[in-house]
């Protein structure tokens, strides 16, 4: 059975953008006529990693296995979870923010956890490479050509480094702006164009789901 694995990072549970959007792509991908498919999930949004963990596990394996702390050795095994999940999975969902013109803080800690586990730390070869994954992103604003704050999306582009450049995943990006206008009122005149835009991010959610089903399917047979 193809495995999925799923991670959101939004810190919102109810009235998240990117949630709603990856939960219609995880509905058209397992309603699929194509067979079954397991998820796994992984909620760094609402469930961050400790604040520690990072430095607990890179300084944690040099130390001699008898003389780590529990925080050293908890932090090792954990992104040893965390490298499970991904290693495990045939093919993958970020549901990922855009927050203060920048990254989710909680998707860099746990890239930068990932990348002290020996699988896949700088050097080592690329397990997950070429499988496919959908990046999803939204934004409250605007940020493109044209737009007061074209060029201040910092964000998306480190995403598409770590997923692309640096784990090889052949991504799919949904990318949804505006989301901020039906609660903004200074954004009143562009609530239209936000309905639309988060309706063809869900348009094009559905249809990647079940073309994702379709390649998982076709990998299997």
């Amino acid at each position: 059975m193809p495995s999925i694995f799923r991670l959101d990072a939004s810190i919102r549970q109810d009235g998240s953008v990117t949630r709603s959007i990856a939960d219609s792509l995880e509905a058209a991908l397992v309603s699929a006529d194509h067979g079954e498919v397991s998820v796994t999930r992984r909620d760094i949004g609402l469930s961050p990693l400790p604040a520690t963990a990072w430095a607990n596990a890179v300084f944690g394996p040099y130390a001699p296995e008898d003389t780590r702390t529990p925080e050293q050795q908890d932090s090792i095994a954990l992104a040893t979870r965390l490298a499970d999940e991904l290693v495990e999975a045939d093919a993958y969902i970020f549901a990922l923010p855009f927050y203060n013109f920048g990254v989710s803080q909680h998707f860099k800690a746990w890239v930068d956890v990932v990348l002290t586990e020996p699988r896949f730390a700088p050097g080592a070869d690329v397990l997950i490479k070429g499988r496919p994954a959908h990046l999803i992103v939204a934004r409250g604003g605007g940020y493109g050509p044209g737009t007061p704050r074209h060029g201040w999306d910092h964000g998306t582009a480190w995403y598409r480094r770590v997923l692309e450049d640096i784990w090889m995943l052949d991504v799919q990006v949904i990318e949804c702006e505006l989301t901020l206008a039906d609660s903004t009122p200074a954004m009143e005149e562009l609530r239209g164009m936000a309905a639309e835009n988060l309706s063809n991010a869900h348009a094009s959610a559905a249809d990647g789901g079940k073309r994702l089903a379709r390649t998982l399917a076709a990998k299997a047979a």
